[in-house]
């Protein structure tokens, strides 16, 4: 990556530390609005009645005020504990001057309870409240986030579901939510403008003519040129990671940014549950925490074969349950770096609340490879012979062209699930891929499925059109799935970001590429040029949202609606 780039970035990250911290140390503001920094009963509420308000509240994270979207005052909002078996009632009441809404994200509940304005229901109007009432049949680790631009505005939490039998639970001295976010100071109509506008506005590592001159002096002038021609003839980006970086993001956890710095309290011999949520809106996050292994025990609120690593990159919407084991009384810095590595959040875990460990500096930006934009072809025959073959039409292939709103076509994608992905690759630290997660309890329904659905992942990343199977959610007819059926859902992504994929209402059995169920989730993130497939079982009749959960991407068109009938 250019020098100035990373002169830029390190200014920047350097200007809004500092504003941030100038505001943190004169003002009260800060800590109005976030959580404590304390252990995991400072903060939340339990039973089985809720009442939560949504309102504005002013916020200050990079030294300029802005105004937030919050449930009951708080960024973010209360964490909800509730009880596996219990029937809960939630009112929201909407103190905005316009429509929200709140969806309860990896819940089974009826559809008109679901939470998502024009498919399960017309939305909360200004002044109004809203019973939510479902009984609760699952436990784990989920959230629940506004289904509009208002989840980039600060409108989510933690819902924790204890379960039926606590004899199942691993057994720990702390439990801590840790969401993941994003904050701009900008209007989320302006960012998803600008991004209509330039689909890498925000892409402050484009290639320059200084790469290309260190491209000749390591790989010559002819491979030099080869390289920029693959993916200039595709009109991609090796660069295009992510939509939005933190040339606008600032990136929090549990409403704290970095200078913020949240704490959970842990002592030397304590065992820490940490219940990751990928609150991003536009962000996946790679974690880890220098110097301590970590357990991975659930994802999506699933219970897992533990699987121990170094790191693990979160998607938004999905979950990962972590225990890890304190072995002295130092400071440890729980470590969360965007995709692109434009940026990151970060907190600790600490005997004390004043206690900091070192940061560490983010990882060198890569580019994306040739796997990411041509899969298997890539994989099997090299850069050469993938570049003849990416123009040679696939002769078995018997769909059509879908127009001027799709740029990019992957006729051999990949189906392997142990690449951590790009950025994550050979990096000399121990990576979680989809292949490492194994559900605890067998698959439970397994008959074979009677229909095959093949949804193809598309997008124009100049223009920032996003759809699915070339068509945006206004232009494209519900998917329909019979009730009761088993049904198999193909991702065919054809673009080199990842996407990721949340049915709402029903469970998603990920397949391994043998057809062997994986782990049940709720989100799955789809790889670049990547191919995967799951089993539904459509089990709730309604109407449905199922939708890439980057919501510039949703908003953009990658959406359908499902009815089970």
């Amino acid at each position: 990556m250019n020098k100035n780039h990373h002169l830029f970035m390190a200014r920047r990250r350097f200007v809004k530390g500092m504003a941030a911290g100038t505001v943190m140390a004169s003002s009260s503001m800060v800590s109005r609005f976030s959580w404590a920094n304390a252990n995991s009963d400072s903060s939340g509420l339990s039973g089985t009645e809720f009442d939560l308000e949504v309102a504005t509240l002013p916020v200050n994270f990079t030294g300029v005020e802005r105004t937030a979207t919050v449930v009951n005052g708080l960024l973010p909002g209360p964490i909800l504990r509730v009880k596996e078996g219990d029937t809960v009632t939630i009112r929201v009441t909407n103190r905005l001057d316009e429509m929200t809404s709140i969806h309860w994200h990896g819940i089974i509940l009826d559809p008109e309870m679901d939470g998502v304005p024009g498919i399960s229901f017309p939305g909360i109007e200004p002044g109004e409240t809203f019973v939510h009432q479902f009984k609760v049949v699952q436990h784990g680790t989920y959230w629940y986030h506004a289904h509009t631009l208002h989840e980039q505005t600060g409108m989510y939490g933690a819902l924790i579901i204890e379960p039926l039998i606590q004899s199942d639970e691993p057994k720990v001295d702390r439990d801590y939510p840790v969401l993941l976010s994003d904050w701009t100071d900008e209007n989320p109509v302006d960012v998803y403008m600008n991004l209509k506008k330039m689909g890498g506005y925000y892409n402050y590592q484009q290639l320059t003519v200084g790469d290309f001159i260190d491209d000749v002096s390591v790989l010559g002038i002819g491979n030099a040129i080869s390289k920029r021609l693959i993916w200039n003839k595709t009109r991609m980006s090796p660069t295009d990671f992510s939509d939005v970086t933190a040339a606008t993001y600032t990136y929090l956890m549990n409403g704290n940014s970095p200078t913020g710095n949240w704490t959970g309290l842990a002592k030397q011999g304590e065992r820490v549950r940490l219940r990751f949520i990928g609150a991003g809106t536009a962000t996946y996050f790679d974690v880890r925490i220098p110097g301590l292994k970590l357990t991975v025990i659930s994802t999506d609120g699933q219970r897992i074969s533990p699987v121990v690593v170094d790191e693990f990159r979160i998607g938004p919407g999905e979950t990962y349950d972590v225990i890890v084991e304190l072995p002295d009384d130092q400071a440890y810095t729980i470590f969360a770096q965007s995709m692109d590595r434009s940026g990151y959040a970060r907190g600790t875990l600490s005997p004390r609340g004043d206690m900091q460990a070192e940061i560490p500096k983010l990882d060198d930006p890569v580019l994306l490879e040739l796997v990411d934009m041509m899969g298997q072809m890539a994989q099997k025959d090299g850069e050469g012979n993938a570049m003849k073959m990416m123009n040679r039409k696939n002769p078995n292939h018997s769909r059509a062209e879908y127009g001027p709103g799709v740029d990019m076509r992957i006729d051999y994608p990949r189906v392997n699930l142990d690449d951590p992905g790009p950025g994550l690759r050979n990096n000399g630290r121990r990576t979680l891929t989809y292949a490492d997660l194994k559900s605890l309890s067998p698959i439970e329904d397994q008959r074979a499925p009677t229909q095959e659905i093949e949804l193809h992942l598309t997008g124009n990343m100049e223009r920032f059109i996003w759809s699915i199977d070339g068509l945006k959610l206004n232009e494209a007819k519900p998917l329909h799935f019979r009730k009761g059926e088993r049904i198999r859902v193909i991702f065919h992504n054809d673009s080199t970001m990842a996407h990721p994929m949340h049915l709402h209402g029903m469970w998603s059995d990920l397949e391994s590429s043998e057809g062997v169920f994986q782990v049940r989730k709720h989100t799955i993130s789809v790889l670049p040029a990547q191919r995967v497939s799951m089993l539904v079982t459509a089990d709730a009749e309604g109407r449905w949202a199922f939708h890439c959960h980057l919501l510039y991407h949703m908003a953009a068109g990658m959406f359908r609606e499902v009815v089970v009938a």
